[in-house]
Formats: structure tokens, C-alpha cells, sequence
């Protein structure tokens, strides 16, 4: 059996798991450089490439290099106790670092540790990502800080184990919710702040004294808080931007398929028009409902760039290939205006894409075009009240629908500007005679 197979990965990190116990080896060794404090605005990041012999570097190096920082550096026992034992009623997903488990950090452990729910990460040595990946990850996360990224609290590197400690994502990813049938469809406003939140966090990168190329920006990287703020992950694959004269970083392709630009995957050549590209494929994907390679459709559909980029352009066809899932509750100027901006993301001129700095000034105010946007209202009339029936049907009629007396019925879009994204329930259990009985129950998503 292949040793990069799901079954072997499997056993691989379990088998992990069971030496979690063993006590780490000593640490020595002086730092080669050290990492400045992530708020001192006037101070340089470390660049990964600076860092001399990454493989080799010693739990001590890192430790000490990253003191001025507020990583926390945690010991396994520390992170078996906060996961009940790397519990499996713990494990809220598995990726190609590693399983992930959810957990609970306080200042019992460490002084000073916020008291907070937490994602531990560990690295399955079998996997498709290793020491370098997860290198990386400490590296850059542990140097910047912005709404838009996902904190790294801490790390754990005793021996063979590596292991990442988060903040919490309580929404999970954007794939989860874009393609998982089990998820509630995103509305369309929830859409919008999503791209602009990740917009946002790509921009960051971008515009650092020291730029980052994120090099991996798709759907199941951008993670979601409680309030749909989106935020980046798995820093993995991030590379140092080029510097001087240089307009390009060379390196090995890496990354996903049908999200990388097609420049990138003919010649190496690495650069932030790299990382537009990817976001103009996420932003189809939140336009259309569909993945960005997707086997089980017909040939001509399977990738998406090529299926629905000729379609941005063209008011008719663009209503054709909008998630169906809208129920067209969703601003068609704004959606337009989206659409033509993901065609210039996806050029294949890296030149012609913009700046992610202008993909926010276009996304950002389409959040405030409500035009065309109206709740899905859901009403059941109560047989038992002359007079009620009467005022409900009058009701309906002033707001351009009719009803059917007991039956059920969902509003035509576009007949009342009634700005939200609620679903609006009446319920049925009201006492007989009485005006506006039952209990309106409201399940909103912004």
C-alpha cells in the first residue's frame, strides 16, 4: 500500500498518538536570529528564507528566536490534557497536515495563557505537508497579526512531534459551507463579507514591508468565526515575496488544483498576481455554488474558470451559472459588479488582474446594494378565525402575493424590499380568536 494513502496516513498519526507520553529531549544551542515583536511596527520580520538549515533547527533556536513574540510554546502533556488525550470526540477534522482537535487553554497551565477555546493541529509525519510546512506556519503567524488571519496561540516541537495550537474557528471553513449538503446555503450578504474579509487578509500580505505570497488561497483555507468573519489559514506554503529588482520568486509548483494561476503552473514564476488568481477562483465559486474542479459534472463543466468565465460578462448568462441556492435573493447590479471582477482576478495576464487593495474598494460597498434583496417569508394561516384569516389575506395582498387559505406559500422575489436575509416562521399553536396568535421565530445569517 502506498505510504501517502488515507488508510496509512491514518494509522500513521494514531499510531502517533500513542507515544504522546514519551518526555521531550534536553534543548541547547544558541539562536541565529530572533524574531522581533509582532506590534513594533518599525521592526523587520524574519523571513523564512533567512532561517539557516530549517530541517536542523533545534527546539532551542526556535524557542529562543521566537521570545519576542507571544507565541506560547506548550509541551505535549500540556496539549494531550487540553484534548482530553487527543480524544476522537474531540477531532473536528483531518487535512493534509494532520488531525485536528478542539480543546481549552487557561492560565492554569501557563501564567498568563488566555482562558479560550482552541484548535490543536498535529502533523502526521506521513502526510502531504512536513517540518518545513510547519515551519513556516510558526513562522509567519507568529510574526504578523491582523483580523483577517487566524491567531497562532502556541506550538508544541518535542522530538518527532510538531503541533500547532489556534484560536478557535467556531463556523469551520468556507468548503464546508459552500459544498456540504448538511450546511445551511450561505446567503448572499454572508457571501460578500466572507470575500471581503479574505480580500482583506490578502491584502495584508500583500502590502507588508515584507511581502508574503500566500500561495494556497482557497475555500477550505478560509475559516470562519461564530460571525462569519473570514479569516486565513495554513500558512504552509507561504513564500517570502520577491525583493529589489526582482519581480518574481522561482520555486516548485505547490498548491491546489484549480486554484492556482496558470502562469505559476507553467514556469514557477511566483508573484501576488499569483495569489488574485486564486482568490478570483474562490469568488467564482461563492458566485456559482460550484467547485473549482468538479469530476462528477459533464466534461465542458468539470473546470470551473473554464466553464464560467466566458459567462461574467454577459448579464443573461451570468444568471444562468448563479447558485441556484440564492432563490435570486441577491442585489443582480452588486452580483454583476462581483462577476466582472472575478473576470479581470482570472485573467490570464497577470498584469490585468488588480490589486487585492482595489478588489476590496470594488467588493466592499456591493455589501451596502440591497437592491433586488428580500427575506424569504413562509406564512401558515390558521383555519379557526374568520376574522384572522381575513386580516392575514389582507396583509399578504397589500405586500403583492395572495394566499390560499391554509396553504403555504413563499414570496416572489422582488415584491418587498424588506432588507434581510431572515426566514420568518409563524406558528400554528396561537389560541383560536385571538389577533397575531403564535410565536414568530426568526433564524437570521449575515
Amino acid at each position: 500500500m502506498n505510504s501517502n494513502s488515507p488508510a496509512m496516513r491514518g494509522n500513521s498519526w494514531r499510531s502517533l498518538l500513542a507515544g504522546c507520553c514519551r518526555s521531550g529531549s534536553s534543548i541547547n544551542g544558541q539562536p541565529s536570529y530572533r524574531i522581533p515583536a509582532p506590534n513594533q511596527s518599525s521592526a523587520r520580520r524574519l523571513p523564512l528564507s533567512q532561517l539557516s538549515s530549517p530541517d536542523s533547527l533545534s527546539p532551542g533556536h526556535l524557542s529562543l528566536s521566537l521570545a519576542g513574540s507571544s507565541l506560547r510554546a506548550f509541551t505535549l502533556d500540556e496539549l494531550q490534557t487540553v484534548t482530553d488525550g487527543f480524544s476522537r470526540d474531540n477531532l473536528i477534522g483531518e487535512g493534509g497536515f494532520g488531525p485536528v482537535y478542539r480543546g481549552f487553554v487557561d492560565g492554569t497551565m501557563q501564567p498568563g495563557v488566555e482562558a479560550q477555546e482552541v484548535a490543536v493541529k498535529l502533523l502526521d509525519p506521513n502526510g502531504d505537508q512536513g517540518h518545513r510546512e510547519w515551519l513556516a506556519e510558526v513562522i509567519y503567524l507568529g510574526q504578523l497579526r491582523h483580523p483577517h488571519l487566524v491567531k497562532l496561540i502556541g506550538y508544541c516541537y518535542e522530538n518527532e512531534h510538531r503541533l500547532l495550537v489556534y484560536e478557535y474557528m467556531a463556523k469551520g471553513n468556507l468548503e464546508s459551507h459552500l459544498f456540504n449538503r448538511f450546511f445551511v446555503s450561505l446567503t448572499w450578504l454572508t457571501r460578500l463579507k466572507v470575500a471581503v474579509g479574505a480580500a482583506k487578509g490578502l491584502a495584508f500580505l500583500h502590502e507588508t514591508k515584507q511581502p508574503v505570497i500566500y500561495r494556497d488561497f482557497k475555500a477550505s483555507n478560509i475559516l470562519l468565526d461564530s460571525d462569519f468573519t473570514a479569516k486565513l489559514s495554513d500558512f504552509g506554503l507561504a513564500k517570502d515575496g520577491p525583493e529589489g529588482d526582482n519581480t518574481h520568486v522561482s520555486t516548485r509548483v505547490m498548491g491546489t488544483e484549480g486554484y492556482a494561476a496558470p502562469e505559476y503552473i507553467m514556469t514557477g514564476h511566483l508573484t501576488t498576481k499569483s495569489d488574485v488568481y486564486s482568490f478570483g477562483v474562490v469568488l467564482l465559486e461563492l458566485l456559482t455554488g460550484r467547485r473549482s474542479v468538479d469530476r462528477m459534472r459533464p466534461s465542458r463543466e468539470q473546470n470551473l474558470v473554464e466553464w464560467a468565465r466566458p459567462c461574467l460578462n454577459d448579464a443573461r448568462k451570468l444568471m444562468r451559472i448563479m447558485d441556484a441556492s440564492f432563490n435570486q435573493q441577491y442585489s443582480i447590479k452588486a452580483a454583476q459588479k462581483a462577476a466582472a471582477l472575478a473576470y479581470q482576478c482570472l485573467s490570464q495576464n497577470p498584469k490585468s488582474r488588480p490589486q487585492m487593495s482595489t478588489v476590496i474598494e470594488i467588493l466592499e460597498p456591493l455589501m451596502d446594494w440591497d437592491e433586488g434583496i428580500v427575506g424569504t417569508f413562509v406564512f401558515t394561516v390558521v383555519n379557526e378565525d374568520v376574522g384572522e384569516e381575513d386580516q392575514e389575506e389582507k396583509d399578504c395582498e397589500e405586500n403583492g402575493y395572495n394566499l390560499q387559505k391554509g396553504q403555504r406559500h413563499k414570496m416572489r422575489p422582488g415584491i418587498c424590499r424588506e432588507h434581510t436575509d431572515a426566514l420568518l416562521y409563524k406558528s400554528t399553536s396561537g389560541r383560536r380568536g385571538r389577533k397575531g396568535a403564535g410565536e414568530m421565530v426568526m433564524n437570521m445569517q449575515m
